[in-house]
């Protein structure tokens, strides 16, 4: 592109001259995401020391940085040109699951420690018109979103060394290219709905974790009112040390814990929940029902693929597709049957596939995988993946 650095240079210029005295600003970012359009090559590292030289000129008293897409290399020479780096990883969302998000930290801190590392985006997209007892990657569920909060809470405040996180999103937003989750033109990884009118249960999470000036409570699932299953969990967000849960105006359980509080009661009707906790309280109404209420479902062809191998007996002593991709790669039987079976996999999506090929931070990340999750992402239907399951059935470990 002709100009196309002096643009960024240009516009870098006018940012901090114009932003310069802004007490909320901290840092000074560089690009976002550049390298999933663009390879590290000198031209785009160039640009970046330019940047950044631009930038302490400007303003000797502020950090640089980047945020990063999760699958540009650690090692990466574009890594060493800011002050400080983020990354924004979607383990559990887009791709992988939830556990590699604490797995990417560790490993980048225990291989450079003296590196300061943040989280620059996070989150799940979730429409609290959808609902779930067994909610899932996928499932645009509310109780899905708020799982997937409760883990990234936990890991953030395990990990002291992050030097930022950043939740993806506080609102929902407009995404014109974007058709899913039951709505049209919407990212839906907003806490709080389009119209900020709608706060969803992963709101309070963040509330309940962070509020230390008053007592706070809040149940969860609020609107998964019609529910058919004959016990159901009722989770609770608070900042206070011991919630008491009543059903029906009779006290069932205190529980003690931190931030989130679970129960378990039996369905028989319709019931009055209510939790309290440091002197304030708050209700819900749910009942029991026959079927479940059609609704709820986003995807009912992924729906009836969900825990369906919960139930199944599986020979442990035997590969399923419960069993990673990098553990069933080793073996000298199971292996080329998962080999051939990506290899055609990977003949179906082209440039897609390439990419993945080409790329040894996707390919370690997928390793980690179960078959499971990664045939469902892929789109298999069910019949396909018994199948796959009861040959690697077949096969001693």
């Amino acid at each position: 592109m002709t100009g196309g650095r002096e643009n960024t240079l240009s516009q870098m210029r006018e940012l901090i001259t114009q932003c310069y005295n802004h007490p909320s600003i901290a840092v000074w970012g560089l690009s976002n995401e550049i390298t999933a359009a663009s390879a590290v090559n000198e031209d785009l590292l160039e640009n970046h020391r330019l940047l950044s030289e631009l930038c302490h000129r400007l303003d000797p008293t502020r950090k640089t940085t980047m945020a990063n897409v999760f699958m540009l290399e650690t090692d990466s020479p574009i890594l060493e040109i800011p002050d400080i780096n983020s990354y924004n990883l979607y383990f559990g969302w887009y791709l992988g699951e939830l556990k590699q998000t604490d797995e990417f930290f560790d490993e980048y801190h225990k291989k450079y420690p003296d590196r300061v590392i943040g989280f620059s985006e996070y989150g799940a997209d979730a429409n609290p018109a959808f609902h779930s007892p067994h909610p899932e990657k996928g499932d645009y569920t509310e109780e899905y979103q708020a799982l997937y909060h409760e883990h990234m809470l936990k890991m953030i405040e395990e990990r002291p060394y992050l030097w930022a996180t950043h939740v993806w999103n506080l609102f929902d937003f407009a995404a014109d290219g974007r058709d899913e989750g039951g709505k049209h033109g919407e990212n839906q990884k907003g806490l709080v709905t389009f119209d900020r009118q709608l706060k969803k249960d992963a709101f309070y999470l963040y509330k309940a974790a962070w509020n230390k000036e008053e007592p706070f409570v809040h149940l969860c699932g609020k609107r998964y009112e019609n529910r058919h299953e004959e016990e159901t969990e009722i989770k609770v967000y608070s900042n206070q040390p011991a919630v008491s849960l009543f059903v029906d105006d009779r006290l069932v359980c205190v529980k003690e814990g931190k931030t989130v509080f679970t129960f378990r009661i039996p369905l028989s009707g319709e019931h009055l929940i209510r939790a309290e906790a440091g002197g304030v309280s708050d209700s819900m109404r749910i009942r029991k029902v026959d079927a479940p209420e059609d609704g709820y479902i986003f995807n009912k062809a992924a729906a009836s693929v969900t825990n369906w191998f919960d139930a199944d007996e599986l020979d442990p002593a035997c590969f399923s597709v419960q069993d990673t991709l990098g553990e069933i790669r080793q073996h000298p039987q199971a292996g080329p049957i998962v080999e051939a079976m990506m290899a055609k996999g990977a003949a179906e999506r082209g440039d897609v596939a390439n990419a993945v090929k080409d790329n040894p931070a996707l390919q370690r990340m997928m390793a980690r995988m179960t078959m499971l999750s990664l045939l469902k992402q892929g789109g298999a239907d069910e019949e396909s993946i018994r199948q796959l399951n009861r040959i690697l059935q077949g096969i001693r470990k």
